[in-house]
């Protein structure tokens, strides 16, 4: 588990990429450029972690494209010491961003294989969320509720009510809409019963699927 001059090099190109793309915020770039990402993919595909670009981890997973985990994560407009729900762990890349920000995560994984893998790789790299579940994020994370922001990293076909009521009044809802692609939406709560909704275009996802196995 080697991190170099080179990679810190690449990852500077990589934040500049992602920036160009339209990415503002400035602690988002900087978990860019400080997130070891080649250590989050098959050693064998070193070459293609710091290009923009999603790529395959296993269990029919992916490892989510750079700017789509800044700009998930720049919409949550995260303050040190956020509370974060994310529902599908995946390799853990978006994880580590939120915990570079300060973040109180709390993540969700419905693969067995995965939740065992990053469960045991993210404290090895000195990331460590509050806790990971293996569970179904349809469900949210009742007990551990309300929550300053949640974010969902696979396509939802529809929008899961338990994760609506498990934002605190302000708390913001960043999660990609639709079956085959998706419309990246954030919803804010403005009240009990009332929440604000807006979209942001098209991203492409592997789909969220309820139930773990």
């Amino acid at each position: 588990m080697k991190d170099t001059f080179k990679h810190r090099g690449m990852r500077n190109q990589l934040a500049q990429v992602v920036a160009d793309k339209g990415i503002t915020d400035e602690n988002v770039l900087n978990g860019i450029r400080n997130i070891p990402r080649h250590l989050f993919m098959d050693s064998s595909f070193e070459a293609h972690a710091y290009q923009d670009k999603a790529f395959p981890i296993g269990a029919d997973q992916t490892i989510s494209q750079p700017y789509t985990v800044a700009f998930q994560t720049e919409l949550l407009e995260i303050t040190k010491g956020s509370k974060i729900l994310e529902i599908g762990t995946g390799s853990g890349y978006q994880t580590a961003m939120l915990l570079e920000l300060g973040a109180k995560v709390y993540s969700i994984e419905r693969q067995k294989e995965l939740f065992k893998r990053t469960s045991l790789f993210l404290p090895k790299l000195g990331y460590r969320p509050k806790r990971l579940i293996f569970g179904d994020g349809y469900k949210g994370l009742p007990e551990e509720a309300p929550f300053d922001g949640i974010v969902v990293t696979a396509g939802a076909p529809f929008v899961p009510k338990p994760l609506l009521s498990q934002l605190k009044i302000g708390g913001k809802l960043v999660i990609p809409v639709g079956d085959t692609s998706q419309i990246m939406t954030l919803f804010v709560r403005t009240s009990e019963k009332e929440f604000t909704k807006k979209e942001f275009g098209k991203f492409r996802f592997v789909p969220m699927l309820e139930d773990k196995n």
